[in-house]
């Protein structure tokens, strides 16, 4: 039987600080429609490891590749046609209306003296519709909490309409209803063909998405592989240095809520 080959192929990936090296020689293949969860310790490489396969950060040694294509070898804006980017840190210096940042995500798709249209306006607003950010569209966005800039910028990564979005930590400052959101709508991107790479810490993310895991650390991966196979009580252990238990709770039929917990032990 045919296997697809990998939207994504990381071969032998290495990359410096300096004299430091951050990620030694990794191999990873990410494939089309999937969510690839990323987990690690702060500090071992996952956001690296993303803007070097966003083309953001080059390699010491090693390439990345989307569908054939060396990615450091494209320009910035054929670059962001293909690969949407949502890192944590994002500071707003203007106090434009949240539906203007969400257009600037169109600005790889218009000639250089191009302007938006009624098509990348009605882009926008879908995007903010679907991440249910829709009554913040006419507000400066120098006004909205870091929760709701988070998911306008992710808005704004799905006007972009790239071939593969790269999450770092989407979640990492929404509250509780916000994350089951956000998540939801990363699930839904994936089912309608949208590929996705997420760094999270939260295990629970990655079982929940059902798709695969690579755990992280030191730079190097522990495993990779299914999400349900390589989460387990020694991959975790192994990679955070705790002693860690994996354990699943009963789940209503169709109820989707989250079904699998770890917990730490002294």
């Amino acid at each position: 039987m045919a296997v697809d080959a990998p939207l994504v192929c990381v071969r032998a990936a290495t990359f410096r600080y300096g004299q430091r090296e951050i990620l030694h020689g990794l191999d990873l293949d990410i494939y089309r429609g999937e969510v690839l969860s990323i987990l690690g310790p702060n500090g071992c490489g996952k956001t690296t490891l993303l803007r070097c396969i966003g083309g953001a950060s080059k390699l010491f040694r090693g390439s990345v590749r989307l569908a054939d294509v060396e990615v450091g070898s494209l320009p910035p804006p054929a670059r962001a046609r293909k690969i949407g980017i949502l890192f944590q840190e994002h500071t707003p210096a203007f106090p434009l209306a949240v539906r203007d940042v969400v257009i600037m995500g169109r600005a790889p798709h218009l000639s250089v003296f191009g302007s938006p249209g009624p098509g990348d306006v009605a882009m926008a607003d879908e995007a903010l519709e679907r991440v249910g950010m829709t009554y913040l569209r006419d507000r400066p966005y120098t006004q909205v909490s870091g929760g709701e800039r988070q998911l306008i910028l992710l808005a704004r990564t799905l006007v972009q309409k790239p071939d593969v979005i790269l999450l770092d930590e989407p979640t990492a400052h929404l509250d509780f209803h916000n994350q089951v959101l956000t998540l939801r709508i990363i699930r839904s991107l994936a089912a309608d063909g949208m590929t996705m790479v997420m760094t999270t810490h939260d295990p629970n993310h990655a079982l929940w998405f059902g798709g695969r895991a690579a755990l992280m650390k030191g730079g190097r991966f522990v495993a990779v592989g299914p999400a349900s196979d390589v989460i387990t009580d020694a991959t975790l252990s192994a990679t955070y240095d705790t002693d860690v238990r994996v354990f699943g709770v009963a789940r209503r039929n169709g109820a989707g809520e989250f079904a699998v917990c770890t917990a730490w032990h002294s």
